[in-house]
């Protein structure tokens, strides 16, 4: 007879499945052609790497870390024609996997209810969840956060490979080095694993090629989506004559144009370095009260790593709607040791200042998916022409983005309190990989 863990499980399988298909068809067939830059733009490189062994990142400079060449290679095994369907293929397979390393493959209870979170996140974003190179790497870091505690060496390479597809998640590497007490482990392997790529890239003859990717986004200017936009969007609403959006057809991407844009568009780069390393700083403190109070430190992992995440969402003068789908993973994990914490609680005197609840984060991060599914991609063509309410949805979007970077940040200082030595509770990787999690 089945129990309710089971049917519950089994039914989350089924509809993240159903969940990807129909997602699926609206990257295909669904307004807006949110799936250009998959049957366009990617298909374009891999042309060129099979047609004339040009590969980007080797042969010529690249907007992505080297990485990101195999799965949209991978993306044409079976024709060009066929580059959505089997790119959307691999994104599921590759998500299947992540959902079964959250759900202990349908095990645990606090799994799989956290699967059902990431499954509404999913839903919430919509095909822009499944339809850009960012898809690829959410789900290898989940891969690589889950293993953390158990495996930290493994989780160091997996963690540097989903970096060197998107650099992103840096940021994971960044907050476990702070926060994990197998650092240096991860380090040690993540290092490693750069050294492996940009060998085998220098082997092939890159030269500077690998590293291009850092460099090929000095030169941007504002997103049209990104926080700092908004700014030079109601200026157009108000009908000043100077600011205005265009396509820049070399990064191919909407920007916006104004007074002092190229000024404030040079200055984000710095200001996110030093937001970056702000942060950074609060994740330290913050590890080093845990410690001195007999606690896990690794409690400082999940708000750190959504701080950093956001960091690179907020005081980013690129914008792009799918950088909504990075905040899955800071989230998954903090709802995962969330769970933990309670499921503990019988055997910790601890106060309420120790635990950090992710409830309000993950209903944050529903919401501003699906502000973003609204303006990408069905109303996008609204925004480009500055349409009131248009800017109005990406706005509150993005200050939400805003506040939750608040509540994360706040979350830091308030961990980095001292607190009264606790009686320290069962360590995070013996309740990682117990039985039963909470």
């Amino acid at each position: 007879m089945l129990t309710r863990h089971s049917v519950s499980a089994i039914g989350l399988w089924l509809l993240f499945i159903a969940a990807h298909l129909v997602l699926g068809l609206l990257n295909l067939h669904g307004p807006g052609n949110p799936f250009g830059d998959v049957t366009i733009v990617y298909a374009g490189w891999a042309q060129q790497a099979y047609a004339s062994g040009i590969v980007a990142g080797v042969d010529i400079p690249w907007v992505y870390p080297l990485l990101a060449i195999v799965p949209i290679l991978a993306s044409v095994t079976f024709g060009v024609e066929l580059i959505g369907a089997t790119w959307l293929t691999l994104v599921m397979l590759l998500n299947l996997v992540a959902l079964g390393f959250i759900t202990h493959w349908g095990r645990s209870h606090s799994g799989v209810n956290i699967g059902w979170w990431w499954l509404a996140f999913i839903v919430a974003l919509g095909p822009i969840a499944l339809g850009r190179i960012d898809a690829i790497t959410v789900s290898i870091t989940l891969v690589g956060v889950r293993l953390l505690s158990t495996h930290p060496r493994v989780a160091g390479v997996v963690l540097a490979c989903a970096t060197w597809v998107k650099v992103w998640p840096a940021a994971l590497v960044l907050a476990a080095f702070i926060a994990v007490r197998e650092r240096w482990a991860i380090a040690i392997a993540a290092a490693a694993t750069t050294a492996t790529v940009v060998v085998f890239a220098l082997l092939a003859g890159s030269g500077g090629n690998v590293f291009s990717f850092v460099t090929e986004q000095t030169g941007r200017g504002i997103q049209v989506e990104s926080p700092v936009a908004g700014f030079w969007l109601w200026q157009i609403v108000a009908g000043a004559p100077d600011s205005f959006v265009y396509y820049d057809s070399t990064i191919l991407t909407f920007q916006v144009a104004g007074p002092g844009v190229d000024a404030v568009a040079a200055f984000m780069t710095p200001l996110l370095a030093v937001v970056v390393l702000a942060i950074a700083a609060l994740g330290i403190r913050a590890a080093r009260a845990a410690l001195h109070a007999g606690i896990s430190a690794t409690r400082v992992l999940a708000p750190l790593s959504l701080a950093l995440v956001l960091a690179l969402i907020v005081a980013n003068k690129v914008g792009s709607p799918q950088f909504v789908s990075w905040l899955a993973v800071p989230v998954v994990l903090g709802l995962l040791n969330s769970a933990l914490n309670s499921g503990s609680s019988a055997h910790v005197r601890d106060d309420r200042r120790s635990h950090t609840s992710f409830l309000l984060p993950a209903t944050l991060s529903i919401a501003i998916a699906v502000l973003t599914q609204l303006v990408y991609p069905y109303f996008y063509y609204r925004l480009l022409v500055a349409d009131p309410l248009l800017v109005a949805i990406v706005s509150a979007r993005n200050l939400l983005l805003l506040a939750l970077l608040v509540w994360a940040i706040v979350e830091l200082v308030r961990l980095g309190r001292p607190v009264s030595s606790l009686q320290p509770p069962a360590s995070f990787s013996e309740r990682l990989t117990a039985k039963e999690p909470a």
